[in-house]
């Protein structure tokens, strides 16, 4: 089977004839119905996790069961699922909370989890180690439904933490309408009544978030006028809580200026960026997050308001074999919401 597999940092993902897995005791095997083309994907690429090559990527998958492996219940072959993405130890207390997003022994795990260390869902099948990563899409179609299971999550879980500041008079400032930042202005509409502004440099990534139902957008490559057009809309309090989707150092000292005291200013993006502190700056009471992935309840959660209706993924869908050119057009921005790779 044809398989986009990672090789080495510095080496651009090269498509290559792999065996179909088989299913061992305890695990899974997925047939791939479509993998999300994450920018992650290209922080693997570049820069490397610390973990070997080669593997399949694909971290973002949605599937039908196979084949089930030996001591496996609960699930029947042709169930459609969503994988969750980050896989842990399955025992210590993060992830007996479901959190393997924080797993307290992922030091000592070799893989960060499917196409992330592991074999993901670039390829036609996939190997599941575990039931408990699984979580049913019901009546979701599998291809379009790929993006929740990071897409959506990361900023679903990023939201969650924040709810009980997005109160009806708050501002919630969203940087970056990609991938994830397309995902986050449809939850938020979705989970909060706090007032929206959605921030890029790119004017068809702002064109996007107003079709998405926001209604203040502004274009954030001037930061100086972009930070006085927000405090314009914000007024003294500043924003109450900013999202960063893109985590550059622009973006990073953006979210700086804009926030208020008391506030909430949560970095999601892995652009590089440094937050530098200082009396004040940023202001005082404001708390900094760094949040990663999310957990499989809030999978779950992602997946209950896509059904519902409430929140969809925007893909564009290409042919696993187009997957050298899909990953240079995200490189340069020419990606509309979330790509995903179809086997």
């Amino acid at each position: 089977m044809k398989a986009v597999r990672y090789i080495e940092t510095g080496r651009p993902p090269e498509i290559v004839d792999v065996p179909k897995p088989e299913a061992g005791p305890g695990q899974i095997r997925i047939r791939v119905a479509g993998a999300g083309v994450c920018h992650s994907d290209l922080h693997v690429l570049d820069e490397g996790i610390g973990i070997p090559g080669p593997f399949t990527l694909g971290h973002e998958n949605t599937g039908w069961i196979d084949a089930l492996g030996e001591g496996v219940e609960g699930w029947r072959e042709g169930d459609p699922v969503a994988v969750y993405g980050p896989w842990g130890c399955g025992r210590c207390h993060a992830c007996q909370q479901s959190a393997e997003n924080y797993c307290e022994n992922h030091a000592s795990i070799p893989t960060y989890g499917g196409g992330l260390g592991s074999d993901g869902g670039m390829a036609e099948y996939m190997i599941v180690p575990s039931p408990r990563l699984l979580v049913p899409l019901g009546k979701l179609d599998p291809v379009k439904a790929a993006p929740l299971s990071d897409a959506a999550l990361t900023p679903y879980h990023a939201i969650k933490a924040a709810l009980p500041l997005l109160t009806p008079e708050a501002t919630v400032v969203v940087l970056g309408i990609g991938g994830l930042g397309h995902m986050a202005v449809q939850l938020l509409q979705a989970l909060t009544p706090a007032k929206l502004i959605a921030g890029d440099i790119d004017d068809d990534k702002l064109t996007h978030a107003r079709e998405l139902g926001v209604k203040h957008t502004v274009n954030t490559r001037d930061g100086k006028a972009a930070a006085e057009e927000i405090a314009s809309f914000v007024g003294p309090r500043g924003a109450t809580v900013a999202l960063d989707f893109v985590g550059a150092q622009a973006t990073m000292d953006l979210c700086q200026k804009v926030v208020g005291r008391a506030s909430r200013l949560t970095v999601v993006g892995l652009g590089g960026g440094t937050l530098a502190y200082s009396a004040n700056n940023p202001p005082y009471g404001c708390e900094v997050s760094i949040p990663y992935w999310g957990s499989r309840t809030e999978l779950m959660e992602v997946i209950a308001l896509a059904q519902e209706g409430r929140i969809h993924a925007d893909v564009e869908v290409f042919p696993l074999e187009q997957a050298v050119d899909v990953y240079d057009r995200l490189r340069h921005g020419r990606i509309r919401g979330r790509a995903v790779l179809q086997p």
